[in-house]
């Protein structure tokens, strides 16, 4: 049996996402998925900075965060190093069930392990993930929940037992205040994330990360609605652009200055 840490101030929950470095990852073309095997992976950066908007939230006005992830096994380095960073607890959703989730799957899954939790005060996330760059699960999340959301956070102004005010950039800037529960996902312009200390990492080696499968939020959600079983979207073809570089070009001779005359007039840069 485990016994958490009495919970003290805000719930928070910070959701996180491992993913592949995007500029070197490859995709499969004919499956239209990424190739996460291609590149090393790492925590998605603008998760990074909901988790450290946890972290100073904590320790101005107290608080108990639980991260969350939804992947496969080696997930569990992403949140070693949130416990490393500050976190108090980490879950992986985790099984073969959850593969080939699309955005409302893979929210469905969370929101279910969320109301096992018996929810949270404040729930955090990324503006969007660096591989799917869709910004969805988030609302979805809070959608699902119920509870009221804010995207697009630049700024937090100020955070009390009841409600949260924030400031999202949404080409223009708004100022919103949502009564708590809530969720808000944020931007890279929010913070900069800290770097977790030597003895921090060492420390998070020996903490235990908690692994639930599909069964274990059968309570909450149906499994079939979890997965690729439970995915409403499907990506039928991967298309990579081509890169259009510069094109030079040397004139000479007599006719030079003749045959560059014609290239800008045809360009349309000069009139004859």
């Amino acid at each position: 049996m485990i016994v958490w840490m009495t919970e003290t101030g805000l719930r928070i929950g910070v959701l996180i996402k491992q993913v592949p470095d995007i500029e070197k990852v490859r995709f499969d073309v004919e499956t239209g998925r990424i190739d996460r095997s291609s590149a090393a992976a790492e925590t998605n950066p603008f998760d990074l900075n909901a988790l450290e908007a946890a972290i100073q939230i904590k320790e101005k006005f107290g608080g108990f965060i639980t991260v969350i992830s939804m992947g496969p096994k080696q997930a569990e380095s992403s949140l070693r190093d949130a416990l490393a960073r500050g976190a108090d607890r980490a879950i992986l959703l985790t099984d073969k069930r959850f593969a080939g989730a699309d955005t409302i799957a893979t929210s469905r899954a969370l929101a279910a392990a969320i109301r096992k939790l018996g929810g949270f005060d404040l729930i955090l996330c990324g503006e969007k993930t660096v591989d799917g760059d869709t910004g969805q699960v988030g609302p979805e999340v809070a959608e699902l929940l119920d509870i009221p959301h804010v995207a697009y956070v630049c700024e937090i102004r100020d955070v009390s037992a009841e409600k949260v005010v924030v400031v999202s950039d949404m080409g223009d800037k708004y100022l919103y205040e949502a009564k708590l529960p809530a969720l808000l996902t944020v931007t890279k312009e929010l913070n900069t994330p800290r770097l977790p200390s030597l003895k921090d990492v060492l420390k998070a080696r020996k903490k235990q990360i908690e692994i639930w499968d599909a069964d274990s939020l059968s309570e909450y959600e149906g499994v079939n609605k979890f997965g690729i079983r439970g995915s409403k979207t499907l990506v039928v073809k991967v298309v990579i652009p081509g890169t259009e570089h510069r094109k030079g070009a040397i004139f000479k001779g007599e006719d030079a200055a003749e045959k560059l005359f014609k290239i800008l007039e045809e360009g349309g840069l000069i009139k004859p």
